[in-house]
């Protein structure tokens, strides 16, 4: 469905309305939505609940939902919004309540000024917009990103879409970095869609290109952090210059909240903005970051950067560390064995000894270890390397996949691991990292 057919566009904004309860798993609750409103909600760990559409038009993060199909949910926070108003089913136990006040008219506005400038660069011959999302922790920039990244592929574009903040992964697990050309809609379900580690999907895999970092934080070692990113978007790049629908869409950039408060985090953001080449800068919900990026870039030599200030949405709830952690095993679950619509078939490698005599690792950015104890529960990023490589080279390294460690045999220096990889990785470098956190055991 074409976005510019959306109406209601300037239309004044009403106070929210909040529903009697949370829904209950005994019976079904039906929800009538009104034009240019949103429905919102949150499902526990543990639970899930059925939502439908009956009649009319609704979306999730830019995302049209087919009308009479089932939708479910699992562990998440979320938000159903409507332009022309619906009617929702809903069957299960979640907090919900609808708001009639939404920042959702300015969002898709400035989906439509980077749609006129994916236009100019079209007739141009030159490269789309390259959007950078900046602000503090739940603030809603990755639900913008989401948003404006699926308004994006519904006008038939394909958006490369990087992800810089370590502590939540995007079509891969916490503690990396990616870039992914999206060319076909999201899964509602699963948030972003599946990569082909997912196993088989209804909605077709994304091709993620992977980078470890393996910190929660960008601050915890700048001097990582930095030519990893510096690297990600060398690749990033070199994508728009082989697919020119790729080039003629451009970039979204998504960035962890940590680095939109203080000095050393907006040193980051200039190292971000640069590496990319950044020439928009959304900022949401922060004054002084709006003032601070205006500073630093209103007169920047390196060519125009565009800074729009955007609302934070009512509906951003805090995060805390509880439900981050029930999100990072959710992902570590899924990457290997699957969801509950797709499981995967792993394999033990019961006698692995990491290393080996060929070593020859320099030191400086990693430190070579030996199996022990400390690693059990861990996971560990498999490298697109040799163990011969310098570390440097280890570090620029994309991400072949991830291994988990299931015992740990320090006297004879072995380990069994699941391995969701079918290939030889005895010869590769693999990086221990303290994001993501010890997990659970998975086995």
């Amino acid at each position: 469905m074409s976005i510019p057919g959306i109406p209601g566009l300037g239309q004044a904004a009403a106070a929210p309305t909040f529903a009697a309860g949370p829904a209950t798993a005994a019976a079904s609750t039906i929800h009538e939505l009104q034009a240019n409103s949103e429905w919102r909600f949150e499902v526990a760990f543990g639970q899930s609940i059925d939502v439908k559409v009956l009649s009319g038009t609704a979306e999730i993060f830019g995302t049209e939902l087919a009308e009479k199909h089932t939708y479910t949910f699992r562990g998440t926070k979320s938000s159903i919004f409507t332009w022309h108003g619906c009617r929702l089913e809903v069957s299960g136990p979640c907090e919900e309540y609808t708001a009639e006040d939404t920042p959702m008219v300015s969002y898709v506005n400035t989906h439509f000024a980077l749609e006129k400038l994916r236009d100019e660069a079209a007739q141009n011959g030159g490269e789309g917009p390259r959007v950078l999302v900046v602000g503090p922790n739940n603030a809603g920039k990755t639900s913008l990103v989401k948003l404006l990244t699926s308004y994006a592929i519904r006008m038939g574009r394909q958006p490369m879409v990087i992800n810089t903040d370590s502590r939540e992964g995007l079509l891969s697990i916490p503690g990396s970095l990616t870039a992914t050309p999206f060319a076909s809609i999201l899964d509602v379900e699963q948030g972003w869609g599946s990569s082909p580690t997912s196993g088989p999907s209804p909605v077709p895999v994304k091709l993620p290109l992977c980078y470890y970092y393996g910190l929660p934080s960008p601050e915890d070692n700048a001097k990582l952090f930095k030519p990893v990113v510096t690297r990600l978007a060398l690749a990033a790049s070199s994508r728009l210059g082989v697919d020119p629908v790729v080039k003629g869409t451009g970039m979204i950039i998504d960035t962890p909240g940590v680095i939109s408060q203080g000095k050393e985090g907006y040193e980051l953001i200039s190292h971000i903005v640069s590496e990319f080449a950044v020439n928009i800068i959304l900022v949401l919900g922060s004054e002084r970051l709006h003032s601070e990026m205006n500073r630093r870039f209103s007169q920047s030599t390196s060519g125009a950067v565009t800074v729009v200030k955007l609302d934070k949405s009512g509906g951003c709830v805090d995060r805390d560390d509880a439900f981050m952690r029930h999100t990072q095993e959710a992902s570590i679950r899924e990457y290997f064995f699957g969801d509950l619509k797709r499981t995967l078939i792993n394999s033990i490698n019961p006698s692995f000894l990491p290393g080996g005599e060929a070593e020859t690792m320099d030191t400086g950015l990693y430190e070579k270890v030996e199996p022990s104890s400390m690693m059990l529960h861990c996971i560990l990023a498999v490298m697109y390397a040799s163990l011969r490589d310098s570390q440097e080279t280890i570090r620029d390294a994309t991400v072949m996949g991830f291994v988990y460690v299931a015992e740990v045999d320090e006297k004879k220096r072995r380990m069994k691991i699941l391995v969701p990889m079918n290939t030889r990785i005895t010869d590769r470098p693999m990086i221990w990292g303290t994001w993501p956190e010890t997990t659970v055991s998975l086995i």
